[in-house]
């Protein structure tokens, strides 16, 4: 996680990252805990933060689909799991041969953004390809904010409501999204230098919250499901090169090593933010074990200071791995 040095602490929508596990309670379940239980384990991360957690996970075994769910309808915001959505509208316009994946995209302050592991401090061109790999690898903003400025957030959103997905909302970019916390008038970009005076110094106006109907990255962890059930069911592109190219992008996500199975076939993007003693972390996507598909989508949101974030985030992931492990040892 990527965290800025200020009195707000501050983490704009990176992927979820490993933190230290105990393994306790995945280890008193011996790997074969029904997934019910797992998934309530989960479930109760949530009480003693004052939070909310939802999860969905489908499953769509030879003999019929089976589902777990737990508040699955409900709105949260999820961070940079969004940026799927950014990846999916980029393969598109090339579908459309309005865009490349070589083509030179510029790294440039115009469109520099915090929390960008990869791109921070770099300036020249990259090729389309890298960029998107750098969103959803290391899950980059300014890389984000590249492509969102390349295919335009209408085109973002119109793949949301092509694929039928109900209450999803992304940001005009990550930049955007940070300004508007930050107080800037809906709208207003405060630029590279106005961003980190914010960062550094008094906010312009009092802060806002994460969950906005301005700028800001939300989804039900039903939806998160329903999309890689869709579009890593061929669902969404026209020619099969593009569904190959968002398959490789999408296992490059850091958490899937994380929280998947070993030597199981995994696709998504994790997300997290902390900002003004409101914290998320969320994850959608969809593993494959013996051919056979289980899509996800899980979401905590919580209030607390810093100090809740690492245990959080560890219980998160051991979460995570327990409800993981469970649903694929029940997979055909």
């Amino acid at each position: 996680m990527q965290q800025f040095p200020r009195r707000r602490a501050w983490l704009v929508a990176p992927t979820l990252l490993s933190a230290p596990l105990s393994w306790q309670a995945l280890a008193q379940g011996g790997g074969e805990e029904e997934p019910r239980a797992a998934l309530a384990r989960l479930v109760a991360l949530a009480a003693p933060l004052g939070g909310r957690i939802g999860a969905q996970v489908t499953v769509d075994a030879p003999g019929g689909a089976w589902h777990l769910a737990h508040a699955a309808e409900a709105p949260f915001f999820v961070g940079s799991t969004t940026k799927s959505f950014i990846l999916a509208a980029y393969l598109l316009a090339v579908e459309r041969g309005e865009a490349s994946l070589t083509e030179p995209l510029a790294v440039e302050d115009a469109v520099r953004s915090p929390s960008s592991p990869v791109l921070e401090g770099l300036r020249g061109t990259m090729a389309a390809r890298f960029v998107l790999e750098a969103m959803i690898s290391h899950s980059d903003n300014t890389a984000t904010d590249m492509i969102m400025q390349r295919v335009g957030v209408d085109a973002v959103r119109a793949v949301i409501a092509r694929a039928g997905l109900r209450g999803v909302q992304v940001a005009a970019s990550t930049r955007r999204m940070v300004s508007y916390l930050a107080g800037a008038a809906p709208g207003q970009d405060l630029g590279w230098a106005g961003v980190q005076e914010a960062m550094a110094g008094p906010l312009p106006s009092p802060a806002r919250p994460v969950m906005n109907a301005q700028e800001s990255m939300i989804s039900s962890p039903e939806a998160l499901a329903a999309w890689y059930r869709l579009v890593l069911s061929g669902g969404l592109f026209a020619r099969p090169e593009s569904l190959v190219e968002f398959r490789r992008i999408s296992a490059m996500a850091t958490v899937l090593s994380e929280v998947v199975p070993a030597h199981v076939a995994a696709y998504g993007k994790g997300g997290s933010i902390i900002w003004n003693d409101e914290n998320a972390l969320a994850l959608g996507g969809q593993m494959r074990v013996r051919g056979v598909a289980a899509s996800f989508g899980i979401a905590l949101n919580w209030p607390g200071g810093p100090e809740t974030v690492a245990p959080t985030m560890g219980g998160m992931v051991e979460g995570l791995r327990g409800l993981l492990a469970a649903v694929a040892a029940r997979m055909p």
